[in-house]
């Protein structure tokens, strides 16, 4: 191969680069260097060379720095890229154009994720007064149970109802006035307060709120007691107070949840082999809590009422059940309706030997299942999603939860104002827990 020779042109005088430019039109970052000289390439100089009217050629031509044409470097044959068309405006528009639009977007993302969390926060603040007001209501309680050591224990037990009363109310003010959920009853529940076995389904961590909701549209709030699974009794500050009565009792001792098949079959292979009927919507009931509740109360008892539940928005886009809503869930106004259907029953009407109360109980829970039935699975969609017969759209007034609301808050405020307040508080907390398990403990 024979030896290339450039050819040396003269260099530009010395002032031709002081605007930056030399004397080809072209910037000094643009200038090649050919065999150690300050000479512009043949690429550089051929980008440099004004461009005549007429149709566009491009040629290709080898300079120092490697195959290349005007516009660009790149080997032989190698198409031109091609240049993004620009709207009217200003060179680089299309630029600033396209950040503003990204920047509208992710603002977007940014303020839906706000809304989802600010959504899935909604039940922090209820949580957070029902339980910061618990300790002012076991100090209440613990002051008037040393002052009424002397006192008669009928008027004790009046004050004791009446102050259990205004913390369930203000708990009532949260899981129906503040979530909004339309209550609709079915059957016969009667207006004047009753000594009654409140026997229900058991679904949801909110069934124990069920019973509260149908008793205090009887004035009987104050007296409402609950027999719970024993999990439940360790909650803090709660245990030992629901211990103490045996009145509200959910017989199928665990919460009813589709998504544990395993436990349905369980329940529905013993109902099979103890000669019941299967049941599809419901457990097979226990019988010891509600014979021995029955057995002791009897003397004292009107009547027991046969609750069933369901909660509206429980089914998916398959029509397949699906588990009830949680507390938190229930607090974040993810229920729009309840449904409950009562069948009062006369104390005399049950039997009293556990064996035939026991079939009559199963007995109970065959009715439970086909109302559930028909409310999940009817195949006539008027009567889905309802109980039959006609419903009572009860609405509860904030005359009877929002007093006890205040005056709760008012306290628990007043007392955390004062640093003995807030240590009192503190101990309340801790102590009243400690002292509550060891009660439970020993009376289990």
């Amino acid at each position: 191969m024979g030896r290339r020779v450039v050819a040396a042109e003269p260099r530009p005088p010395a002032g031709a680069l002081g605007d930056g430019r030399g004397s080809w039109g072209v910037s000094a970052a643009e200038l090649g260097s050919v065999g150690g000289r300050g000479l512009p390439c043949a690429c550089a100089r051929a980008r440099a060379r004004p461009r005549t009217r007429g149709p566009r050629v491009v040629r290709r031509r080898r300079g120092p720095c490697g195959w290349g044409r005007r516009g660009g470097g790149g080997r032989p044959g190698e198409q031109r890229g091609r240049r993004r068309r620009r709207g009217p405006g200003r060179p680089g528009d299309w630029r600033r154009r396209r950040g503003a639009g990204g920047g509208v977007r992710a603002a977007g993302r940014m303020l839906l994720s706000l809304v989802l969390h600010m959504y899935s926060m909604r039940c922090v603040l209820p949580a957070a007064v029902l339980l910061g007001s618990a300790p002012t209501y076991v100090l209440a309680w613990g002051a008037w149970r040393l002052l009424s050591a002397f006192l008669p224990a009928r008027l004790y037990q009046a004050v004791d109802d009446r102050l259990y009363c205004v913390y369930q109310s203000m708990v009532l003010f949260f899981f129906e006035n503040y979530t909004g959920v339309q209550i609709l009853l079915y059957g016969d529940l009667p207006k004047n307060k009753e000594n009654i076995i409140y026997l229900a389904n058991h679904q949801s961590t909110v069934d124990w709120i069920i019973a509260d909701i149908l008793a205090v549209r009887q004035n009987a709030l104050g007296h409402v007691r609950y027999v719970l699974k024993d999990g439940l009794k360790w909650l803090p500050l709660y245990g030992c107070y629901f211990s103490q009565m045996y009145l509200v009792i959910f017989p199928e001792g665990t919460r009813y949840n589709p998504e544990l098949t395993k436990v349905i079959s369980a329940s529905q292979t013993f109902a099979a082999q103890e000669g019941f009927a299967v049941l599809k919507h419901v457990l097979t009931p226990r019988i010891k809590a509600t014979h021995v509740a029955f057995d002791s109360m009897k003397n004292y008892l009107d009547a027991i009422y046969d609750v069933t539940v369901a909660f509206e928005g429980t089914v998916d886009d398959k029509g397949q059940r699906k588990e009830a809503p949680s507390m938190a869930e229930f607090l974040c106004k993810e229920c729009p309706k309840i449904h409950i259907h009562i069948d009062r029953i006369d104390k005399k009407d049950v039997p009293e030997e556990q064996a035939y109360m026991r079939r009559w109980l199963h007995e109970r829970f065959e009715i439970k299942d086909k109302l559930l039935i028909e409310f999940y699975d009817s195949l006539d969609p008027e009567r889905r999603n309802k109980f039959p017969g006609e419903s009572v759209n009860s609405k509860l007034s904030l005359k009877k939860t929002l007093p006890s609301l205040l005056i709760l808050s008012g306290l628990t405020a007043g007392m955390l104002m004062t640093e003995a307040g807030r240590k009192l508080y503190v101990r309340t907390w801790i102590y009243g827990t400690l002292i509550g398990c060891l009660w439970v403990s020993i009376k289990a």
